[in-house]
């Protein structure tokens, strides 16, 4: 079975910064991508960041100011988020597409306020 552990959410305010980290464990296969997404209430999830083994993604809104990255040895990914803005407040879910199968991790929340 599959787990992701996340960590990292927690009250921030605008322009600050917040690390994001997510490790995956259980599965007998290799890990194909890992990223983050995030919904905000009333809203529907929302890419953020993807990160594969040759490739990065990022959703317009975050680029510039997010850094997805990945520990391969300890199938881990993180999220660095600078310049945070109020309209980043959401709970953000890890992703990753292990085998046949994505798996979700259970959502941090992160919010972004004074």
């Amino acid at each position: 079975q599959v787990q992701l552990v996340e960590s990292g959410g927690g009250l921030v305010q605008p322009g600050g910064s917040r690390r994001l980290s997510c490790a995956a464990s259980g599965s007998p296969f290799s890990i194909n991508a890992m990223g983050w997404y995030r919904q905000a209430p009333g809203k529907q999830r929302e890419m953020v960041a993807i990160i594969t083994s040759d490739s990065t993604h990022y959703a317009d809104s975050v680029k510039g100011r997010f850094t997805i990255s990945r520990d391969n040895t300890k199938n881990t990914v993180s999220l660095q988020m600078n310049s945070l803005k109020p309209e980043d407040s959401a709970v953000y879910y890890c992703w990753v597409v292990t085998g046949p199968r994505e798996y979700w991790g259970q959502g941090t929340q992160v919010t972004v306020s004074s």
